[in-house]
């Protein structure tokens, strides 16, 4: 289903496939396809349809497909090249990142301090419930983090008097890095 002009795409992740067989050959479609949009293809067969009238020779030359860009995933250390498009579509559509912006700022955050893969793996076994035990503090530090956690749970005032100034929110944000808190670029993502 493609969207309709103006529409808003909230997380926009795309692709350009290659074939191997082209890009051996150095023909016209060795540069690959022209950038796909996942939110504009309901499943793999629109993709494979768009291919096709794009030139591709799917059940010859371009027979083995692999990812040439990516653009919307955190791709530092991923190999692309031995990975098939159809895998990552699929994976995508099926994580919820695209109709979810929290949900693909958690999966980018993830990806910075873990790796794609293992997002890809708890996708794989939650399916879009992957991000149940991950939360997200959007444009906080580790300082914001310990500071918001100790003030929302106790009230130190309460408990401490006047010695709850001496409160080291330092050194409980360095403990809470011990305890699966970590901080992105994006904010500190915390997975359980």
């Amino acid at each position: 289903m493609r969207k309709c002009k103006g529409e808003r795409q909230m997380n926009r992740i795309a692709m350009v496939i290659g074939s191997w067989g082209s890009y051996n050959e150095c023909n016209e479609r060795a540069l690959g396809s022209k950038w796909l949009d996942f939110d504009d293809y309901d499943d793999w067969d629109e993709i494979i349809e768009e291919l096709e009238k794009e030139g591709f020779e799917l059940d010859g030359i371009d027979e083995e497909l692999f990812v040439q860009d990516i653009e919307g995933i955190p791709t530092d250390s991923e190999d692309w090249d031995n990975t098939h498009p159809k895998e990552i579509f699929e994976l995508i559509k099926s994580s919820g990142v695209l109709n979810d912006n929290y949900k693909h700022e958690i999966m980018e955050a993830y990806c910075e301090v873990r790796s794609f893969d293992e997002w890809a793996d708890l996708v794989e076994r939650y399916g879009e419930n992957w991000d149940d035990d991950i939360i997200f503090y959007k444009g906080q530090d580790m300082y914001d983090v310990a500071y918001n956690l100790v003030n929302e749970c106790y009230d130190l005032e309460k408990m401490l008097g006047n010695l709850a100034s001496y409160f080291d929110y330092n050194a409980f944000a360095r403990d809470l890095s011990f305890d699966g808190y970590s901080e992105t670029e994006r904010g500190v993502i915390e997975i359980r």
